[in-house]
């Protein structure tokens, strides 16, 4: 990668950082749901020749926000029913992005006034977040992970439009491409907005903010 992706990457991981503190921390309520999936990569591994570590890897990078937030939100978001130090730094990321973004969808269909979404829409949201965000990641460190590799594709139609679910679309659209799609700043009508109240009254005036 080039000296100014990992700026890019950075870019896009702050902004992710700064949406969910103002937000969807705000907003968020408890959503307890059973966890699901398998072990990651490492902690099926046996004979201990698995990929690298949370703590050889992914501890001393910027991306570590992302496993800051999915903490916060509950082990039973993440997809790895023993996600601790041993799993591997890619499975690390994706379990802590499908943590992130369903907490996302939940979160502004709920300040929406909308119905809670259903479990395609959930599931379609967990694994593009997951597999795009640990794809990117992988990529930038030169790791790999099987389990990634393995990871099923949801089709578009099942992802959320960004005009209805204009956070949870925005984070699932900047990292289908990111270092295509970004190489200007952001800039959308998101920036205009203080809470999720705000994204509400311009979703029911039917456009966006200049």
């Amino acid at each position: 990668m080039k000296p100014g992706d990992a700026v890019t990457i950075h870019q896009l991981l702050g902004r992710i950082a700064y949406f969910h503190t103002l937000f969807i921390e705000p907003a968020l309520t408890s959503s307890e749901q059973p966890g699901a999936g398998e072990p990651c990569c490492n902690q099926k591994d046996t004979a201990g020749s698995g990929q690298p570590d949370v703590g050889t890897v992914l501890a001393r990078t910027a991306w570590a926000v992302l496993d800051e937030i999915a903490t916060t939100l509950g082990e039973h978001l993440r997809p790895c029913p023993d996600s601790d130090h041993r799993c591997c730094a890619a499975c690390r990321i994706a379990a802590s992005g499908a943590a992130i973004a369903q907490a996302w969808a939940v979160t502004e269909h709920r300040s929406y006034g909308l119905p809670l979404p259903p479990d395609p829409l959930v599931w379609a949201c967990r694994t593009t977040a997951a597999t795009r965000l640990a794809l990117v990641f992988t990529q930038q460190h030169g790791t790999s992970c099987r389990t990634l590799a393995q990871a099923e594709t949801p089709a578009a139609d099942l992802l959320p439009d960004s005009s209805a679910l204009p956070l949870t679309g925005e984070l699932l659209a900047l990292w289908r491409d990111p270092l295509a799609a970004t190489r200007r700043p952001v800039v959308s009508w998101l920036n205009h907005c203080t809470d999720l109240n705000d994204i509400h009254r311009v979703l029911q005036q039917g456009g966006t903010t200049k």
